[in-house]
């Protein structure tokens, strides 16, 4: 993902001159602490790829001035628990501008913020942000979960007239986390353009289980998708999951269609489950899909915590993780 990622920006600053990358620690030969931008400043020079101050504000803020001057913005939050500095910005100024405007002033930028838990982070490196994101009309999010949904994403997020957050699990970037192997996959092209708000099913149940009334469906994205898909493996051909890919635009049409398929659901999430999106998402199929439901539908997240634990074996225990999915599956196929 961290090579997928690469290369689309690369492939973005050669073909638009006015687009530029900016951000903590992207400038240089660094490119990022996740290396995401290695030596493009080098390429394209100190004036499209560049070191900002630890300023989220700023670097939030800057993007609808950019814009308004025909330059095109891809910035990176450097974690997702440093964007809070930069929400009055993102809500006061990004999200309402076309609205407020009547469209004349649409906000083009591309916001890219690395989330989620991995390695031992703590309170300031892993947290989920999602939920909050998806309260601010006027945005688009999208969280892709592997290599190739990152470079296509990315590309349809810069060409999109909004401003896109493009959310990217760190615990992702290279794989190394037992189970996430399927997040490298071969690498699209430079015309590879993913539409947002196409959610894609990466496993099926067979027709067999579903014919027998023995199959359900796991909605998530990024991590979750991994957690899924291990926990399944003890429930062979009973288990659908699909990845969201981008929560703002939802496709709930797919979402329908796939817990129409078996009668029942689980919403996974990293995040804490209270107020969140996926308990707002359940609460809708629910309501959508309540004759054709066999049970309810089940959300699973991570504990009602302020902040993720420093503590590596506290962090295993408030998270997801495919034993704790695998139970609900089980659970969830014999109610």
């Amino acid at each position: 993902m961290v090579d997928a990622a690469l290369h689309a920006v690369d492939d973005i600053l050669r073909t638009y001159p006015e687009a530029l990358f900016y951000g903590q620690d992207v400038g240089g030969e660094l490119g990022g602490v996740f290396r995401e931008a290695a030596l493009l400043a080098k390429k394209y020079g100190d004036n499209r790829v560049f070191n900002t101050p630890i300023q989220e504000a700023y670097i939030v803020g800057s993007t609808a001035g950019m814009s308004a001057v025909g330059a095109k913005a891809i910035v990176e939050i450097q974690f997702a628990d440093y964007i809070w500095p930069g929400m009055n910005q993102l809500v006061e100024e990004l999200s309402k501008s076309c609205y407020l405007s009547m469209g004349k002033f649409p906000v083009q930028s591309l916001l890219r913020v690395p989330i989620g838990a991995y390695g031992g982070g703590g309170p300031y490196h892993s947290g989920s942000i999602e939920s909050t994101l998806l309260t601010i009309r006027g945005i688009k999010v999208v969280y892709p979960s592997n290599a190739a949904d990152m470079k296509g994403l990315m590309k349809a997020a810069f060409l999109d007239p909004n401003p896109v957050i493009m959310l990217e699990h760190k615990g992702l970037y290279w794989s190394k986390v037992a189970g996430t192997e399927d997040a490298k996959t071969v690498e699209p092209d430079e015309n590879y353009i993913l539409p947002l708000g196409k959610a894609n099913v990466v496993q099926y149940a067979s027709d067999e289980e579903i014919r027998m009334g023995n199959s359900m469906t796991v909605i998530t994205y990024g991590m979750g998708v991994y957690w899924a898909k291990t926990a399944s493996k003890q429930f062979k051909g009973s288990v659908e999951i699909l990845d969201l890919r981008t929560l703002n635009p939802l496709d709930f049409e797919a979402v329908v269609a796939s817990v129409r398929r078996h009668g029942k659901a689980l919403v996974l999430t990293e995040e804490p489950l209270m107020n969140s999106f996926a308990e707002s998402l359940a609460g809708r199929i629910s309501k959508e899909c309540f004759q054709q439901l066999d049970a309810p539908v089940y959300t699973l997240g991570a504990a009602n915590l302020p902040a993720i634990p420093l503590n590596v074996e506290l962090e295993k225990m408030m998270l997801p993780n495919p034993e704790k999915v695998a139970a609900a599956l089980e659970e969830l196929l014999n109610y």
